[in-house]
């Protein structure tokens, strides 16, 4: 017999099958700190002070945003959780921080076990890239309030760094130089601009084969959110970072002025690396000035580091050695009172 609350939309049984499906993924992120076992009221994960002598907790929540509907429309649901677990473990690492563990929100309108089962393994491979555990999380199933076939998602990073070691950018000082870790492409930013104008202004498919960015524009624009957390977690144990900044909306412009002393002004030269050719594509398009496409778009770009400049061919070296793009950006000056925080040459 069909219940009233499966007739008014939720199925309970449904929900059951997706946890039986998912437990053996989850518990392939296990860390040993991990206390509890999926399914309970909340999940138990003892803090590791012993290694610590003044431990901070760091904490970030975020999502995907609009990069969601590129999934809804090629029914390909097993990326966007790295995407989630990256814009949160990246947010978390710039601090210093080591990620502990993630929880996850998944909303939908009618719960189809298969796509939140690939979700639920993008959110695991995720957080096996970040070295965190999926510790929980929450399915809700909301009739009516989605379109079929479309969710949201939201994800929550708790990461442990020694005080003494956190990254504030308040060491950067004039001189300090720039180091760019290569994006993996538009991570999980400016999606809204992208789709308007590839596929409301000019029409594209999604399935069409593209010789200028080298492959079909949806799995392109599909490519998930680079995760920095192991590399950046070995140059901050070997040199001495004195900021780091995650490229997400806001572009460059927006995200290196968030951690720079008063006293500070980054100049960003951006003749220093190759513009990956999506970027110039959806530019040529969209007649995108410059000034916006370095506000909305990462053009590249998906971490910053800012190093003392006696350390920069070591670092650049070690980054490649673990397997980033890096290169050199820009440098740090003194800035006056009536200057921006961020200006670009050529």
């Amino acid at each position: 017999m069909i219940s009233h609350y499966r007739q008014a939309g939720v199925n309970i049984t449904a929900g059951e099958e997706l946890v039986r499906r998912i437990r053996p993924l989850v518990r392939q992120t296990d860390r040993q700190e991990v206390l509890s076992e999926l399914g309970g009221f909340g999940g138990f994960f003892r803090v590791p002070i012993e290694r610590f002598q003044d431990p901070v907790l760091v904490s970030s929540t975020d999502g995907v945003g609009t990069k969601l509907k590129l999934a809804f429309a090629l029914d390909r649901h097993d990326t966007v959780g790295i995407d989630l677990v990256a814009m949160c473990v990246n947010d978390i690492l710039v601090s210093g921080a080591e990620p502990l563990f993630f929880l996850d929100y998944l909303a939908v309108g009618q719960l189809v076990v298969s796509q939140a089962e690939a979700i639920i393994q993008g959110i695991v491979e995720g957080c096996r890239q970040a070295g965190c555990t999926l510790l929980g999380g929450e399915t809700a199933e909301m009739p009516t309030f989605y379109h079929a076939g479309e969710y949201d998602l939201a994800g929550f990073a708790v990461g442990i760094v020694e005080r003494s070691q956190l990254v504030t950018g308040q060491a950067i000082r004039p001189g300090h130089i720039l180091i760019g870790l290569a994006s993996s492409g538009l991570h999980s930013n400016g999606y809204a601009l992208a789709r308007k104008v590839l596929f409301e202004q000019t029409r594209l498919p999604m399935t069409r084969y593209l010789a200028e960015v080298g492959g079909v524009l949806g799995e392109i624009l599909l490519t998930p959110t680079r995760i920095y957390v192991k590399s950046v977690l070995a140059l901050l144990r070997d040199y001495s970072l004195s900021g780091l900044a995650h490229i997400t909306g806001g572009g460059l412009t927006g995200n290196i002025p968030r951690i720079l002393p008063a006293t500070c002004r980054a100049i960003i030269d951006r003749s220093a690396w190759k513009i990956p050719p999506l970027f110039s594509l959806l530019q040529r398009l969209g007649r995108i000035p410059d000034e916006e496409m370095y506000r909305v778009f990462n053009m590249g770009v998906g971490m910053v580091l800012v190093v003392p400049p006696e350390q920069v061919d070591a670092v650049i070296d070690r980054a490649r050695s673990l397997q980033e793009s890096a290169f050199q950006i820009g440098w740090i000056e003194t800035r006056v009172s009536d200057q921006a925080p961020l200006a670009y040459t050529n």
